[in-house]
């Protein structure tokens, strides 16, 4: 790793599963490295696709590229990205996502503070296609984005989106990583929340810990056409509240739920009023029926998830086998 730069050393974990997004993947490590805060390394991680592993070791050489020591899926694959690195901070970015050039530096600024645990940033959608006239911004979580509500400038936040987050390694070690019975397994749209109960795992831990979102440090994810139709936007939706019921019966559902009712009680009632006031253009009258279906279909999910979820009351994860034992090279 490179010594020439001040403050805490940075390790970049890009993950990875297809060969179907190799431009994407490309462009996401591009951005990386052109950082105008260069990070210190940069680890891809290749899940349980060989293919794609042999072209990336091939094509990449500035880029540690390793396939996934754990389960098939995204929580695994970041667990053995954290393993294998050697950074003071560990961020993370989507295959499908391009960094800002200020990424890196803006979220590393956050870290002189010591109380700081974890700094996360913008998701701005990149549209393959049109973003529909109908899709309210307020839902742009279901295509992995920032979404109308979130704070507009640097505040402590519950928990960050997963394309755009980083941690100090230490404290991803000490919770023993992402929970690898929730996160995403290929494109399946319901199994999610391993970034949001990561969160509440190390606010649990260290009470005084800040998790900052800064808006400053931004990437841009691409949204494929096929993330644009409503069958994806409902199943989306429905595996949400399938995932919060499990992070729910993790956490409590204080803790897990408490962003969910300030979202409910004000972020929506907004989008209402104000698609009510626009009821003469284009899309709005959709863009209404949206945001009922989009709060109803999410709520049947949670519902649903809280009816399957076995046994009563709030029980306690506890890992199985500590991030560190997935790694043990140099």
């Amino acid at each position: 790793m490179s010594a020439a730069h001040f403050g805490p050393t940075l390790s970049v974990v890009v993950c990875a599963y297809t060969m179907d997004r190799w431009e994407d993947l490309r462009g996401a490590i591009a951005s990386v490295l052109t950082q105008n805060r260069p990070p210190d390394e940069v680890v891809l991680v290749v899940d349980h696709c060989r293919a794609l592993y042999e072209r990336a070791s091939q094509a990449m050489p500035a880029v540690r590229v390793l396939p996934s020591r754990g389960p098939r899926g995204l929580s695994g694959a970041r667990n053995t990205g954290v393993a294998a690195s050697h950074g003071d901070v560990v961020a993370f970015l989507d295959d499908d996502a391009a960094a800002e050039p200020e990424w890196t530096a803006r979220l590393l600024a956050h870290y002189a503070n010591p109380r700081v645990a974890g700094v996360g940033g913008l998701v701005r959608p990149r549209w393959s296609t049109r973003r529909p006239v109908w899709f309210p911004p307020e839902f742009d979580w279901v295509v992995g984005c920032s979404y109308r509500g979130l704070p507009e400038h640097t505040a402590a936040v519950r928990n960050f989106i997963g394309a755009n987050m980083s941690f100090r390694r230490t404290e991803l070690l000490a919770v023993g990583g992402f929970l690898t019975t929730l996160g995403r397994v290929g494109t399946r749209p319901t199994a999610g929340c391993e970034e949001t109960e990561l969160c509440l795992r190390i606010a649990s831990r260290r009470p005084d810990a800040i998790l900052v979102y800064e808006p400053d440090a931004e990437v841009r994810h691409r949204v494929p056409e096929a993330r644009t139709r409503w069958s994806y936007f409902r199943s989306r939706c429905y595996g949400e509240g399938l995932s919060k019921a499990l992070v729910a019966r993790y956490d409590g559902t204080g803790p897990a739920l408490a962003s969910e009712r300030a979202y409910l009680r004000s972020t929506i009632p907004r989008a209402l009023v104000r698609s009510l006031s626009r009821t003469g253009r284009p899309g709005a009258v959709r863009t209404l029926g949206a945001l009922a279906a989009g709060v109803c279909v999410t709520g049947t999910g949670y519902l649903v998830g809280r009816l399957r979820a076995p046994g009563p009351g709030r029980f306690t994860w506890r890992p199985p086998v500590s991030v560190q034992a997935l790694w043990d090279g140099p």
